[in-house]
């Protein structure tokens, strides 16, 4: 892993040196014709895997963005989660270079300056520097997925809420975003952690906005876009039947896993008609308090990252998002602490979780991707909480997610061939073991290698007449 992460970093120098071809455009995103997955424009499934960077075009000057971008492309994340106006008093307080996003705290009066020039205070102001941010991550092959503003700066009920954003100004200042990146790699995320009850309209009118700046009119099918809603709730509740919102994106709110049961939200959303893909945009924080109390439970552990993962992908997400304590906030020396970091973000950026979430990607992009489905009566016995067993099927193969290594006891003959190939694939670096091949009838129970916390295990049952590579390494 460490030569390929070498070999990433230095192909991305190579291409961001002076004189070098500019990058390509990263493709359009869109949902699939069997809206259950996101895809490029020609089809090709994206799996996203996101981290939450949320106060990264606030906090972080351009060589620390640089720096940290390297560090989640080497690790095959697919996007980025950052808000243009942070939460950490981002209309308010300036940014790494002392400048502010906006005039007089309006958003229909964004501060821009003619010009773009580094070190220059008088050209190169708050938007340039987003600019810059958007135009790094999509060179290293990062979609941004954008929250214009965080929830708080259209809710006025909390303590440090304040509506800059109204019905009356969010549609400029959509139009202003969507024009200044409609050629960027953007997925476009409203919200921001609050409840969006009473204010729809001006979550609607920013919607409308970005849609028009995009393609110079409200075409909702120009431009990709969900909403991030408040802990332990689901864009659905608000917004599912709104032509804007084109996928569904939970909040768990940091629970304990298997006390918060992430599998049944996620399975709720994907039973909702119209059908609409669904994801979950902020599941607990790697070296975060489980459940807000680090006195009773402790911190979170890769184990807990990794649990929700594959909880989530087969029961139905589209993808998933990664998050660490330290990184949303990017906390530093001097810096407040916001609930407790326990590291400086530089030391975050390479925790474990981080790195372990590309083995859930590559386990998924392994096999056919558009035609899996979560089955869980491919399981003869689920069993409950920390030990759930989740299972998810597609074209030829069966996936079984042991969280605790508990044994499987899994019902055949629900997916073709008459023999299976066998696997158990780790979690925790990727790797792939032959288990052998099963008759693929009747009911037939699997012993992992390994059993306790942190000794999850995913099983694998291929139809063997298929041919398929190891799980976790690209089809032939």
């Amino acid at each position: 892993m460490r030569s390929t992460a070498i070999l990433v970093l230095m192909s991305l120098t190579a291409a961001l040196l002076p004189g070098a071809a500019p990058p390509k455009a990263l493709p359009r995103l869109k949902v699939s014709e069997n809206r259950r997955f996101l895809v490029t424009d020609d089809g090709r499934p994206f799996f996203y895997l996101a981290d939450t960077a949320w106060e990264l075009f606030h906090r972080l000057n351009r060589e620390q963005a640089v720096h940290y971008l390297d560090i989640r492309a080497a690790q095959r994340f697919t996007a980025i989660q950052a808000v243009a106006l942070a939460e950490e008093y981002g209309i308010t307080e300036p940014n790494a270079y002392g400048d502010l996003p906006l005039i007089d705290t309006d958003p229909s009066r964004p501060a821009v300056t003619l010009g773009a020039k580094p070190g220059d205070p008088k050209q190169y102001d708050y938007w340039d520097h987003v600019d810059y941010i958007v135009d790094q991550a999509n060179a290293r092959g990062l979609y941004i997925a954008m929250l214009p503003t965080w929830g708080s700066w259209v809710n006025s009920g909390g303590t440090r809420d304040h509506a800059y954003l109204t019905p009356q100004n969010a549609q400029a200042y959509g139009e202003f975003l969507g024009k200044r990146y409609a050629k960027k790699g953007i997925i476009w995320v409203l919200g921001g952690d609050r409840n969006p009850a009473g204010v729809e309209a001006t979550w609607r009118a920013l919607a409308k906005g970005i849609a028009i700046g995009v393609s110079g009119k409200e075409d909702y099918d120009a431009v990709l876009m969900t909403f991030h809603p408040r802990g332990g709730q689901t864009s659905s509740t608000d917004f599912h039947n709104d032509a804007w919102l084109d996928f569904n994106m939970q909040q768990d709110g940091h629970g304990i896993p298997g006390v918060a049961k992430s599998w049944l939200k996620i399975a709720a959303d994907y039973n909702r008609t119209p059908i609409k893909p669904v994801l979950d945009g902020e599941p607990l924080y790697e070296d975060h308090p489980l459940a807000f109390r680090a006195k009773d439970f402790g911190y979170s552990l890769d184990a807990h990252i990794r649990q929700y993962a594959y909880w989530d992908t087969f029961s139905g997400a589209c993808g998933h998002t990664y998050g660490n304590h330290a990184i949303w906030q990017f906390f530093q020396p001097g810096r407040k602490r916001v609930n407790g970091p326990l590291m400086h973000w530089e030391q975050a950026a390479v925790r474990p979780g981080a790195a372990e979430m590309q083995y859930v990607r590559a386990l998924l992009e392994s096999r056919p991707y558009l035609s899996r489905v979560p089955d869980q009566a491919l399981v003869v016995d689920a069993l409950d909480g920390a030990d759930y067993i989740a299972a998810t099927r597609g074209d030829g193969y069966a996936f079984y997610y042991s969280a605790q290594g508990r044994k499987i006891k899994a019902h055949l003959g629900k997916i073709s061939g008459t023999s299976l190939k066998a696997w158990w694939y780790n979690p925790r670096d990727g790797s792939a073991e032959d288990a052998g091949t099963v008759q693929n009838s009747g009911d037939q129970e699997f012993t992992p290698p390994s059993e306790g916390f942190s000794s999850d295990w995913v099983l694998v049952l291929d139809d063997a007449s298929k041919g398929f590579a190891a799980p976790g390494t690209a089809a032939r």
